[in-house]
């Protein structure tokens, strides 16, 4: 690795310092999933620091309540929803195509599902690669003119970030079968899937789209307790060490504001000006994974460039989005 690409904020850095002395009045940024967890703290950070900021989520009645209060703790109106069904292509779609030819600056691929039973979105592909990756494939290829208009209009280089995790360490992507038509399924190795795809997907769309004025990088946020965990039991967390038999929650989880931290890094940092392709986390380009640090790090599959072309046309065949 040639030399690491750092900053000045850490683990346990919050959204709001990250974004401090930073002004994004004029632009424009799309949160996904930014109704609960770390995606409202995204959201919060940026529409403080002067974006317009959309929350693109699928419960209008929370995406509304977190904009009133963004909105109310700014002073004025930054912050509005957006109705997106990342399961849906046919949703994905239509948000795209209401948006029109507004331009974006940024665009936070936050939503996520984890460690679900076995499910189906809409058009019958597993939750979680439907819903994490393909979902965000195709809103992301629908509004890539957007990013590029804007990188032309404001002469500053538009930002797309991608969450992942390091779940991916428990999978690559099974190209011959993603949507478990035939193999077992397992809900931690469709996990692993999922995050390895959200990684590949910004090295693929910073290969496609950096000569056009815009950067895409991953974003491993790191532990925190959100409705992301909706899928587990208690017991589950237990034994996975995330909670002891109090409920109390292992040292070394982040509180949501710490979580988005690097996501509002990856968005704003003078760091990563012109940079893309990375795996970041702790506001930081991650070192290679090591046995000695099971927790942190990333994979060399997860930052593959033949398997991100091989996603992204599986991707395009699978969604029907433009190559």
């Amino acid at each position: 690795m040639s030399q690491r690409i750092t900053s000045a904020f850490g683990a346990m850095s919050t959204a709001r310092e990250v974004v401090a002395g930073h002004d994004l009045s004029g632009r424009v940024a799309i949160v996904t999933g930014a109704a609960t967890g770390i995606g409202v703290e995204t959201a919060r950070a940026l529409a403080l620091a002067g974006a317009e900021v959309i929350i693109a989520a699928r419960k209008p009645d929370l995406g509304e309540e977190v904009a009133n209060a963004i909105n109310q703790e700014a002073g004025l109106k930054r912050a509005s929803f957006g109705m997106v069904d990342l399961a849906s292509l046919e949703s994905v779609r239509h948000f795209a195509h209401a948006w029109g030819d507004r331009p974006i600056d940024l665009l936070i691929n936050n939503a996520g599902v984890m460690a679900s039973p076995l499910m189906r979105t809409v058009d019958g592909f597993e939750m979680q690669f439907g819903t994490n990756h393909l979902g965000h494939f195709l809103l992301s290829v629908l509004l890539a003119p957007n990013l590029v208009s804007a990188a032309k209009k404001s002469g500053k280089r538009s930002r797309l970030v991608s969450l992942s995790s390091i779940g991916h360490r428990r999978s690559g992507v099974h190209f011959d079968d993603p949507n478990y038509q035939t193999r077992p399924y397992d809900k931690w190795e469709a996990y692993g899937q999922a995050k390895t795809a959200n990684s590949l997907f910004a090295v693929g769309f910073d290969k496609r789209f950096k000569d056009h004025g815009v950067n895409a990088n991953a974003v491993m946020p790191g532990g925190i307790m959100t409705p992301l965990q909706r899928h587990m039991t208690l017991d589950e967390q237990r034994a996975m060490g995330w909670i002891d038999e109090t409920g109390k929650v292992r040292d070394g989880f982040k509180t949501t504001e710490q979580g988005a931290s690097t996501s509002v890094w990856a968005a704003v940092g003078a760091e990563l000006e012109g940079v893309g392709g990375l795996y970041l986390e702790d506001c930081a380009q991650a070192a290679p994974w090591s046995k000695d640090h099971p927790w942190n790090g990333v994979l060399p599959h997860a930052l593959d460039p033949e398997a991100a072309d091989r996603l992204w046309d599986l991707s395009v065949e699978l969604t029907g989005a433009g190559g």
